[in-house]
């Protein structure tokens, strides 16, 4: 089981994956630090033009990461009209970096603690017709914007997202994760776009019309995970959101175990609480349903079958039961490699297989933790607690 498991599910049909090309290195180049300002203006081969779009960043304690963020944004081939900063109350001096680097920050009166209410506060300020969601940790791939965009040309579609990598893939965690989004966002995601339903849209890199944003009320704040409670809440408003592959973002994931165990918890509690609110709703859209559906077994049953089943079966009857870890490694590794060749980073993905099997079972532990504590125990996760 992975992460994909909930947050990118779908009918397996490769013949409908979109081919991607998104620049060849994981990690951008960087020429300078995070927290130094751009001391000149960027240089665009084509003239400025007026977008509407408006950049949101929320932002709590990202000193670190803002500057690579700001400067990613300002590096586009095309520019959005106005970017804004959203300091929730950091101790770090993030509003003072982001200030330094010419664009537009305000700060909440205290800290929220929720990426939501951050959101919606900075979306009260938002002046353009269109507003993307980045998180303050996450760069673009050049001409993101410039791909992303035109899914926004069909007025039925509200929302569109892009392909996912880590920044960085050095430990074994990162490697895990790395293995995770090329399947999940190369081979589910696609699948879930041709359906026009994918299961969310990344809240990472996300952008959205402004009026239906604000007419559903922003990003919802019940749940632990706005980006899929606020996709939902969409689809059942009879709006589309797309995916769009060629758009590429590169966030900082979890290096360590005690980050990553923050943001599976949240995540996985998130699923759960985005599902007992929208259940209803969700069984009269179709396809939807069916990739929740997915979703909901791989949650619980497979990682019941992962954990405690197989080791019993190859405790008790015959250790060939483990085998059963690695049946469907030809599945995993067809799309994966498809995707790592086009990236030029076959030997990165080879490597970084054993990291994406040790992560499946910690990713299992959590959902079933999330499972007892939403589900069954009834105690929701409240806190939005950061993953890096």
């Amino acid at each position: 089981m992975t992460t994909a498991s909930f947050k990118s599910i779908a009918l397996l049909e490769p013949a409908l994956l979109a081919p991607l090309r998104p620049p060849e290195r994981v990690v951008p180049p960087a020429s300078r630090s995070a927290t130094t300002p751009a001391d000149a203006p960027v240089r665009h081969s084509r003239p400025r033009r007026k977008t509407g779009l408006s950049v949101l960043i929320p932002a709590y304690n990202e000193a670190s990461f803002i500057g690579d963020t700001i400067r990613s944004i300002r590096e586009q081939t095309i520019q959005p009209d106005q970017i804004l900063v959203v300091d929730d109350c950091s101790t770090d001096g993030t509003g003072d970096v982001a200030r330094s680097f010419g664009v537009e920050v305000v700060r909440t009166p205290k800290n929220s603690g929720c990426k939501a209410s951050a959101l919606n506060f900075g979306l009260t300020q938002v002046t353009g017709r269109f507003t993307l969601a980045i998180d303050a940790d996450t760069t673009l791939a050049p001409d993101a914007l410039e791909k992303l965009m035109p899914a926004l040309d069909d007025p039925l579609v509200v929302g569109a997202c892009g392909f996912v990598l880590p920044r960085h893939v050095r430990t074994i965690w990162e490697r895990g994760r790395y293995i995770e989004y090329l399947f999940a966002f190369g081979l589910y995601k696609p699948i879930q776009d041709y359906y026009e339903r994918p299961l969310l849209a990344s809240g990472c890199f996300a952008v959205y019309r402004t009026e239906p944003l604000r007419e559903v009320g922003g990003w919802p704040r019940r749940t632990v995970a706005e980006d899929m409670d606020l996709t939902w809440v969409m689809y059942i408003n009879g709006w589309r959101v797309r995916f769009v592959p060629e758009a590429v973002c590169y966030p900082v994931e979890p290096h360590n175990l005690a980050f990553l165990s923050k943001q599976l918890r949240r995540w996985s509690c998130g699923f759960f609480q985005t599902l007992k609110v929208h259940w209803r709703e969700v069984t009269h859209i179709p396809f939807l349903r069916t990739v929740v559906a997915i979703g909901a077994w791989d949650a619980s049953i497979a990682a019941v079958a992962l954990l405690i089943v197989l080791p019993l079966l190859a405790l008790l009857v015959s250790p060939l039961f483990l085998i059963a870890y690695f049946i469907d490694l030809p599945a995993v590794l067809v799309p994966v490699l498809y995707r790592a060749r086009q990236r030029g980073e076959v030997k990165r993905a080879l490597a970084s297989l054993p990291g994406f099997f040790v992560l499946r079972f910690v990713n299992a532990w959590f959902v079933l933790v999330a499972l007892w504590r939403e589900v069954l125990w009834g105690k929701r996760l409240k806190g939005f607690q950061k993953g890096h």
